[in-house]
């Protein structure tokens, strides 16, 4: 196998798909809107009193710490509709985002839920406190990683289906500096093809497209740290092996 740098290629028109958007859709657009998933705000002053004759409130609630407190309105310099879209996914209102409240909240363009496995690699990718969590500041720096990558797959989309197909996917690599077989990009695409298509001929969502693309890379800089000729081929030991795969896990 042999490489060159990576990149991505960031241009092209704003994508007609909704690739990692918010989950909630209106007229004219996205913007933060209550979510039937979506747990509200406690009422002003506590919890509600107990009805009539039914004593004291639920015994669940006693020895509870209040919920943290949120700030009213976002940092100083940020985007307020960003704002509005981290707290109305933060539905345990911690002031961080888990990769499950992350990954209730974005889709593809075939509004299908984003791939588990994506959402946590790019949390941990901006995770720099290592809470496993990710907090607005953080929030805002992947929102701008999604939006690029989202970029790029409509530069690659060739055919607007929201789909990346063999084509497509081995143009995006060549792309990105990869020169790389038919048949590994075959074997790429059925791999990440959330879809499970059998016949050759399957499609990646943006979501696994990223993912894709990230493995790829991952894998490519750890096969530089052995390939020290830069001639693209190594030799490696049965233990240098299973530490350069369980290093990408």
């Amino acid at each position: 196998m042999s490489y060159n740098q990576y990149g991505y290629n960031q241009g092209g028109q704003p994508p007609q798909q909704q690739y990692g958007q918010y989950n909630q859709q209106q007229q004219g657009g996205y913007a933060p809107s209550p979510h039937a998933g979506y747990r509200p705000a406690p009422p002003p002053g506590g919890a509600p009193p107990p009805p009539s004759g039914q004593g004291y409130p639920p015994s669940q609630q006693y020895g509870r710490p209040a919920p943290p407190a949120r700030p009213q309105g976002p940092p100083p310099g940020s985007d307020p509709q960003l704002w509005n879209w981290f707290t109305a996914v933060d539905t345990d209102r911690s002031g961080q985002l888990s990769v499950d409240e992350l990954q209730r909240a974005l889709v593809n363009g075939d509004w299908s839920p984003f791939n588990i496995e994506t959402v946590r690699t790019m949390v941990n990718m901006f995770d720099k406190d290592n809470s496993g969590t990710i907090d607005f500041n953080e929030f805002a720096g992947l929102w701008k990683y999604i939006e690029d990558w989202k970029r790029c797959f409509q530069t690659f989309d060739a055919d607007n289906s929201g789909n990346i197909d063999h084509k497509e996917m081995s143009n995006a690599l060549k792309t990105f500096g990869y020169n790389l077989s038919d048949q590994f990009i075959r074997v790429l695409v059925q791999k990440f093809d959330k879809y499970g298509h059998s016949t050759g001929k399957g499609n990646i969502t943006f979501d696994n497209f990223v993912q894709a693309c990230v493995t790829v890379k991952t894998l490519t800089d750890s096969f530089r740290q052995f390939d020290t000729d830069n001639d693209g081929w190594i030799q490696i030991n049965y233990e240098q092996f299973l530490e350069l795969v369980i290093r990408q896990r």
